[in-house]
Formats: structure tokens, C-alpha cells, sequence
């Protein structure tokens, strides 16, 4: 049986602590801590959707903190912030690519769904960790004025 995404992130936190690589360590052991603080949130276990939201949400506040200091002058702590975005980014399934949330938005239209909350609603369970919302609204905005 496959381990669930949340034992990998344990495992490879004792990994990295045994091997000694403190910025790994920290990464996986703030992402772990922001996975239980969810589950005290929801008062349920999370699967691995739910694990994989966090993970995404985390990747995204590193990529939106590093783009703050690279405009406030410290392009070392934005470097740190991205590196660190990559390492989670490692447990997340392949990003997709504008194209391919727009063929899923096409579909979406073609089945119906004519009001942007009911494309919303249907795209983004499937790009949930892999795309970004607001990208992927505008991409809607752009399909449902050009039908």
C-alpha cells in the first residue's frame, strides 16, 4: 500500500534530521505543522487533497514573500523564500499549464456550465495545487466573453 502523502512529508523530515539539512528540516517541519493546524481547523484527519491544499497554499505565501522582498530590496531572502517554494513544490503534482486550464474550461462550457461561479466551482477541484486561482479566473472571464 502507497503511504499517504502525510507520512512521506514524516519520513522525509527524519530523513533530512538525520542527514542534517536544516533548511529541508524547516520547510517540511513548518509544512507539517501548518497540515495539523488545518486538521485542528476542520477537526478531521486531512487525505491527501486536503495535505496537498496546504502544500499549495504554502508554495504560493513563499512565492508572494519573495516577490515582496525582491521589491523591497532583499533579493537573498527572496531567493531563500523560492527555494523553499520548490522544495514543497516537490510534493505536489506537475503544474499545469495555461493551455491545458483552458481546454478544461472549454469543456466545462461545452457541458453547461455558462455562469463564471459554475466554471469556478468545476475547474477548480481539478487544478486544486496545480494552477493559480486568479490565473485560472481570468482564463474563465476571457472564455465566457468570447462564446
Amino acid at each position: 500500500m502507497k503511504a499517504s502523502l502525510k507520512d512521506t512529508l514524516r519520513s522525509d523530515l527524519n530523513d533530512s534530521r538525520r542527514g542534517r539539512d536544516r533548511e529541508l528540516t524547516l520547510v517540511l517541519s513548518t509544512a507539517l505543522a501548518e497540515v495539523r493546524n488545518r486538521e485542528i481547523e476542520t477537526g478531521a484527519d486531512l487525505d491527501d487533497e486536503g495535505v496537498r491544499g496546504v502544500l499549495a497554499r504554502a508554495v504560493k505565501q513563499r512565492l508572494d514573500a519573495a516577490a515582496q522582498m525582491r521589491d523591497g530590496g532583499r533579493p537573498e531572502l527572496a531567493t531563500r523564500e523560492e527555494e523553499q517554494a520548490k522544495m514543497l513544490r516537490a510534493y505536489l503534482p506537475a503544474e499545469l499549464d495555461a493551455e491545458r486550464v483552458r481546454e478544461i474550461v472549454r469543456e466545462l462550457i461545452a457541458d453547461g456550465a455558462g455562469q463564471m461561479g459554475a466554471v469556478m466551482s468545476g475547474l477548480m477541484p481539478k487544478i486544486r495545487g496545480r494552477f493559480d486561482g486568479k490565473a485560472a479566473s481570468a482564463i474563465v472571464r476571457e472564455e465566457l466573453a468570447g462564446r
